[in-house]
């Protein structure tokens, strides 16, 4: 009899997992109506199954790692849920602008307690650079420092910082390399705390969509604000940079990436972590920059990702004692379903990592790479 059981026993054993198995990515069922509300519901049914206690998993990164290694997400026909948030984000476009300040207000608002917790000293919410780090704050500054030597950024230069988050980049470069820094978020707090920790430096956070931003510098860096923007806005973007870039500047744009194009967005992801979130591809980049932008560098260090998301996880496990006051427990298992299962996304080489150098006519002589 094929009951919902028996096919979903069947699509785990083929990615090498065992219901209720020895295994610590095996997956522990506590609710036997999970089957039935999987497959019918997809990928917003586990998320949400998982949120709700139904099911648990010692190591939730590793059973990720194995379903997407067997492309199990791919096996799952009908996905109702990914159906329809797709038809929706094509007609409804999640990234216009009338719709700018949601994922600030639904994620990066939720509360500075919670990022401070997870994040390094500096508040960078994005991938860190491992190369020769030992730890999330050295991996972190690396990083801000990587993209400060990649746009050649100088004393006295102006540079904007497109979803400038809690004003790490625009703080970094103002203190260590002296450049008069501008930052731009649709988050209400994270300005707010930004202010306060940039205080007596040429940095400064606006309030504004970047559609919004009327002004040119020498240099212009967007550090893992892309992936908001929505495929349907990645050509009007890319003319807001070119319009706010000097002629003989460079365009630092640091995202994740996708191996394929696609115009659907996670429906879980959607509902529960960044709203009109979307992963954009190499044909999609390259699409919307034609006849704006010559590439000059083109860095891919995804790997980098995962040991971040590990790292939050840790410090968020770590910090949960004091988090729980605020937060309740299926908060707790939301985050922790969404840092380990993009960890697995990178693992599995499923998602790229990438810090694209740009320039409006291509510099003289070439660029030269730095790593």
């Amino acid at each position: 009899m094929r009951t919902d059981k028996n096919i979903a026993k069947k699509l785990l054993a083929s990615a090498g997992i065992t219901i209720n198995g020895d295994h610590d990515y095996d997956i522990q069922v506590k609710n036997e109506n999970l089957y039935r509300r999987v497959l019918r519901q997809g990928a917003l049914g586990l998320g949400e199954s998982y949120m709700d206690g139904w099911w648990d998993c010692d190591n939730l990164d590793e059973f990720f790692c194995h379903i997407l290694s067997a492309n199990l997400d791919k096996q799952i026909r009908g996905d109702i849920g990914m159906l329809l948030n797709g038809a929706l984000n094509v007609v409804l476009n999640a990234g216009r602008k009338s719709k700018a300040f949601k994922v600030g207000q639904h994620h990066y608002d939720t509360g500075n307690d919670l990022f401070r917790a997870m994040l390094d000293k500096r508040l960078v919410y994005t991938c860190g650079y491992w190369k020769d780090a030992k730890n999330l704050d050295d991996a972190q500054i690396a990083k801000l420092d990587l993209v400060c030597k990649k746009i050649g950024l100088k004393k006295g230069q102006t540079v904007l910082d497109i979803g400038s988050g809690w004003g790490s980049f625009t703080k970094f470069a103002a203190e260590k390399y002296g450049a008069i820094t501008t930052g731009v978020t649709v988050s209400i707090e994270q300005k707010k705390l930004a202010d306060e920790l940039s205080k007596g430096l040429p940095a400064k956070i606006i309030l504004e969509d970047y559609r919004d931003i009327n002004q040119q510098f020498d240099h212009v860096i967007s550090l893992g604000m892309f992936e908001h923007v929505n495929y349907k806005n990645y050509r009007q973007y890319m003319k807001v940079v070119n319009r706010s870039l000097s002629d003989d500047g460079l365009f630092l744009l640091h995202t994740i990436g996708g191996n394929v194009s696609t115009t659907n967005v996670d429906p879980w992801m959607e509902k529960y972590i960044f709203p009109g979130g979307m992963i954009p591809s190499i044909a999609q980049i390259g699409k919307s920059i034609e006849g704006l932008f010559v590439v000059e560098d083109w860095h891919n260090f995804g790997p980098d990702y995962d040991k971040t998301l590990m790292a939050w996880h840790h410090n968020f496990e770590s910090n949960w004692d004091t988090l729980k006051e605020k937060y309740d427990e299926r908060f707790h298992r939301m985050w922790r379903y969404y840092l380990l299962s993009c960890a697995a996304g990178f693992r599995t080489r499923n998602l790229q990592l990438w810090q694209i150098v740009m320039s409006k006519n291509g510099l003289a002589g070439g660029y030269k790479s730095i790593r």
